[in-house]
């Protein structure tokens, strides 16, 4: 399976419609790929706050429009990152959407696990209540969203739901870097799966991010390692190597602790 991980930057200046057509078209280049993975609240910036109400959107609004013609156009399977969606009889959600090839929206995950500590996204999204999986050609897909990554009982529950490989998209910070890669192979080795991890470049409302979007095959080994800039990390991988893994290896299967997460597939 071929993936690519579209490492963006959000920068004060660019609007969102120019972004939106920026990212189309990145999205376009990479035909040709099975699977394209965007970042966490690209079209406003993660720490953009102030953005979050104004700029929230339909869950079937211009962003939705735009990534299932580009998802369409180039023929791919699309995690479009996520948006600020408004609910209108609700609070905003941070929500990621994916895309089928044939631009039809195969999932949205409202993000669960809301960062700032009582401000911030905390207070101002409400929390989503469902795991999400995506059954694609070859493997199953689990949706998770930055700050998501800190909890493995989420991931526990994915892969009890049949998820070989992990999407998560996020707007993490430089200053926790270490934590990012840290992190993400943890859950590989932990859930013996894939996990593809997208993050942005640049600086988003004063903040400068970590970048470094990675991939972590089911043993942890990371398969490819982006840089601090904006970049797309291109990267080969068998979906078969979960089930050898978990075959030559068979840990989860010694699982004695558990939770029950309700689930949308």
């Amino acid at each position: 399976m071929r993936a690519s991980l579209i490492q963006i930057g959000v920068e004060e200046g660019e609007s969102v419609e120019s972004r939106r057509q920026r990212v189309a078209s990145l999205v376009r280049d990479e035909a040709g790929a099975d699977l394209v993975v965007l970042p966490e609240l690209w079209t406003t910036g993660a720490f953009a706050y102030e953005r979050f109400a104004t700029e929230a959107e339909a869950l079937d609004g211009p962003t939705y429009e735009a990534m299932a013609k580009a998802a369409s156009d180039a023929g791919v399977w699309l995690h479009a990152g996520s948006i600020p969606e408004r609910d209108p009889e609700g609070p905003l959600y941070n929500t990621s959407l994916v895309f089928s090839p044939a631009g039809d929206l195969a999932a949205a995950y409202r993000k669960i696990h809301r960062f700032g500590f009582d401000k911030g996204e905390a207070v101002l999204m409400g929390a989503g209540e469902e795991l999400v999986t995506v059954a694609l050609p070859g493997t199953t897909l689990g949706v998770a969203t930055c700050y998501d990554l800190r909890f493995p009982e989420l991931f526990r529950g994915l892969v009890d739901a049949g998820a070989e490989t992990i999407v998560l998209s996020a707007g993490w910070p430089e200053r926790r870097r270490a934590h990012w890669t840290l992190l993400a192979r943890a859950r590989a080795v932990e859930n013996q799966a894939y996990v593809l991890a997208c993050g942005t470049a640049g600086t988003h409302a004063g903040v400068p991010q970590a970048g470094h979007s990675i991939v972590v095959d089911p043993w942890g080994e990371v398969l490819a390692e982006a840089g601090g800039g904006e970049e797309v990390l291109r990267v080969e991988f068998d979906p078969a190597k979960v089930g050898e893994t978990r075959e030559q290896f068979p840990a989860l299967k010694d699982r004695v602790l558990g939770v029950a997460v309700p689930h949308r597939r």
